[in-house]
């Protein structure tokens, strides 16, 4: 399973219109890597403020950000989990990534049809939540109905499994999600390959009008308000705005932020929270040839982090050189860091922190 963010929402809410301005607008930044593997999957780079910092203070000739993949998902109707519309292929695909962007139309245009007949985001997040729910209930009745069968023979895990299960199929039954419920480490490591769909960590996007920016209209408040009871985020966007500033190149996407009253594109904050939700951090590498983001996990290990430069780095590790950019910024450069005493050596025990940068020694 490849560690991805899905964007679902029901036909007509911006889905596609906020994926294409992601896509657009990674396709046009220079120096970004950016490609689309197939006509529904984006590898979009992380706006990192702190890359520019870096470059201020160690010239280079390349900038390189992290990147995130999205995935466009098949839009959804009532009765996707019996196979209604594109259901098969969007349960498929919804399967496949990490987490779910969710956007929800939050603004009235009598101009845009609504599936439902009228706008209300609550609404339209049961639609899609109950048939999530619906698929996992299936899911988890037939691996239940394997797990009793082995349990039968004593195995101990499986009748952790059984237990596991049970737990998650009352809650389902209550109209639950599976990421509600107060489930262990190990009740995750038990239920890993059925791949439930309501486990999955979820961001809300409030797709709103372009007089409305700041989410002020009362649907973004009620989304807001949903979205806290459920521990999850809002980043409200203008999709039809973030289009035509993915068209821009890069002085007219300055005039016309500028013209909005905004520092910058909404995808931006939204690129950011979704790297966030898949659970990734970066740190950065600095040399004359290059400034590099690279995306870990948080809590990786320095040799884990050295790993993702190179295999061998991890296997050959002896220590990182750390210090940090707000270091960079009082001090000016490398040789001023370490005489100050600010430049750390750490060992393989030490967990990289989001924006270290790093000098990995290792054996030849």
């Amino acid at each position: 399973m490849s560690l991805s963010a899905g964007i679902v929402g029901l036909p007509n809410v911006g889905k596609s219109t906020i994926f294409n301005a992601l896509t657009k607008a990674g396709a046009q930044s220079a120096n970004y890597a950016f490609c689309t593997i197939d006509p529904n999957v984006g590898i979009v780079p992380v706006p990192d403020p702190r890359l520019k910092v870096i470059q201020s203070f160690i010239p280079t000739e390349e900038v390189i950000p992290a990147n995130v993949e999205i995935v466009d998902i098949a839009g959804l109707v009532r009765g996707a989990s019996e196979g209604e519309g594109l259901g098969n292929k969007f349960l498929g695909n919804i399967r496949e990534v990490t987490a779910i962007l969710h956007v929800v139309r939050c603004f009235d245009d009598e101009n845009i049809v609504h599936v439902e007949g009228s706008v209300d985001p609550l609404r339209d997040v049961e639609i899609i939540d109950t048939e999530l729910i619906l698929a996992d209930m299936q899911t988890v009745e037939k691996r239940l109905d394997k797990a009793r069968r082995a349990a039968k023979s004593q195995d101990k895990e499986e009748i952790a499994r059984v237990t596991t299960l049970e737990k998650i199929q009352a809650g389902l039954n209550e109209g639950l999600n599976a990421r509600s419920l107060e489930l262990t480490d190990r009740d995750r490591e038990l239920i890993r390959d059925c791949h439930l769909l309501t486990i999955k960590p979820v961001l809300f996007i409030a797709n709103v009008l372009e007089d409305d920016l700041d989410g002020e209209d009362p649907h973004v408040d009620a989304l807001r308000e949903f979205a806290q009871s459920q521990g999850s985020e809002v980043v409200v966007v203008c999709g039809a705005i973030e289009e035509e500033l993915a068209e821009l190149d890069e002085d007219e996407q300055l005039e016309m932020l500028e013209g909005l009253g905004i520092e910058e594109p909404a995808l931006n904050v939204l690129i950011r929270a979704a790297y966030r939700l898949l659970g990734l951090q970066s740190f950065f590498t600095a040399g004359e040839k290059e400034i590099r983001a690279w995306t870990i996990p948080v809590g990786a290990t320095a040799p884990e982090a050295a790993g993702v430069i190179h295999t061998d780095f991890q296997h050959r590790f002896i220590r990182a050189e750390v210090f940090t950019v707000e270091d960079l910024k009082e001090h000016g450069d490398e040789a001023k860091i370490k005489a100050a005493g600010k430049l750390r050596l750490e060992g393989k025990d030490y967990v990289v922190a989001d924006g270290d940068i790093l000098h990995i020694r290792h054996n030849a």
